[in-house]
């Protein structure tokens, strides 16, 4: 009696200490999973400011000011807004920003890549690139997916010479404007990157120093399909009623140069890297850029965007700044956006309704193939 009594206190407490290390168990695997989740991080956030801080409204748009002031808010950043059929100047936000020395232009870098290797007739607009194993792009695809391979293979064929000729053309360099008071012009590369070379120099722009003026030059020659105005920033009203537009040069560039691009400026706010700045009102255009500039010791975010032909089309440019990676061209483009639906909602662009569309493009763009079958080298 007495060894089955003991045989049962024996077992009792055998399966209470299988019970008690089978809790444990569950006890540290739940310690575990819990030290194995992912620690959601929050996205840093920019001090606020005041861009308007300092800025002369004499000339400006006010209505166009408003809407821009309104889509920055308290960024560091600045907007200019110009009509690119004759370079006149509505509005510039934080015009002390605009008219610096310049800044590393990102991928928007890519514009002056893209009209050189047209030109040049490394690629047409259908060429695809091989840049893998199961992946090439053609230009709409890589512009409107902004791919930095792409961007650094041609930059590698077209070589340092060529790309800054074409940088060059496009008024990189020099003032955009005309006696502009305070306008500083930006720098071009005076050779290639020694980390990273031509790829860096034309997908990233690492080298050259671009200002919101100078972007807004070249993506006006793009939206009015190749000719360079000289910006001109009226002091007044008076002076704003009578511009006579100023040609700084018209780019010999093959016709159809702008037209190719404008497939994959269109994709990038359909179904890209600038899908922020889309309005449902108007057919907008857009290329981003995201870096940081080590020499400023800021990251950046840009996007140069211009809305479709007609009497009010406008273009668009936006710079943020940030000592923390709280910018991106996607954010840029989500302030171009915020500026475009703005007027919108103001009918501002109503009389662009029966106006001719240049580019003919279709109303929506869908994503290309990113493999094509007969693949170029």
């Amino acid at each position: 009696m007495k060894r089955l009594l003991l045989s049962a206190l024996l077992l009792a407490g055998l399966l209470q200490n299988v019970a008690l290390a089978q809790v444990a168990q569950r006890s540290t695997r739940a310690a575990s999973s819990k030290a194995r989740k992912p620690v959601r991080r929050r996205t840093p956030k920019s001090p606020a400011v005041d861009p308007t801080a300092g800025d002369n409204l004499d000339g400006e748009d006010l209505t166009v000011r408003r809407a821009a002031v309104e889509a920055l808010g308290n960024q560091a950043g600045t907007i200019v807004v110009a009509d690119p059929s004759n370079g006149r100047v509505l509005s510039i936000v934080n015009q002390k920003l605009a008219f610096s020395s310049g800044f590393t232009p990102c991928s928007t870098i890519k514009l002056v890549t893209a009209v050189a290797a047209l030109n040049e007739h490394v690629i047409d607009k259908d060429t695809f690139v091989y840049l893998g194993r199961y992946s090439s792009y053609n230009l709409t695809t890589a512009l409107a997916r902004s791919n930095n391979q792409y961007f650094a293979n041609l930059g590698t064929r077209l070589g340092f010479d060529r790309v800054v000729r074409y940088a060059q053309m496009l008024g990189l360099g020099e003032k955009a404007g005309l006696d502009i008071t305070g306008e500083q012009p930006g720098v071009v590369a005076d050779s290639p990157p020694k980390a990273g070379g031509m790829g860096l120099l034309t997908a990233f722009g690492e080298g050259f120093q671009v200002t919101p003026l100078e972007l807004t030059a070249i993506v006006s020659a793009i939206a009015n399909g190749g000719t360079l105005y000289y910006l001109q920033y009226p002091h007044n009203e008076d002076e704003a009623e009578h511009i006579t537009p100023q040609v700084k040069r018209t780019l010999e560039l093959a016709p159809t140069i702008f037209d190719d691009m404008k497939m994959g400026l269109r994709g990038a706010v359909d179904y890209g890297t600038a899908r922020r700045a889309n309005d449902p009102s108007e057919t907008v255009f857009g290329k981003t850029g995201t870096c940081t500039d080590f020499r400023a010791g800021s990251h950046m975010g840009w996007i140069g965007s211009f809305t479709e032909a007609g009497p009010r089309s406008l273009v668009v440019v936006v710079m943020l700044t940030s000592p923390v990676k709280s910018v991106s061209g996607s954010v840029a483009s989500g302030v171009a956006g915020a500026f475009y639906r703005n007027l919108s909602a103001q009918n501002y662009f109503a009389s662009n309704a029966d106006a001719p569309k240049k580019s003919g493009l279709p109303d929506i763009i869908s994503t290309t193939p990113l493999v094509s079958p007969a693949i170029s080298k």
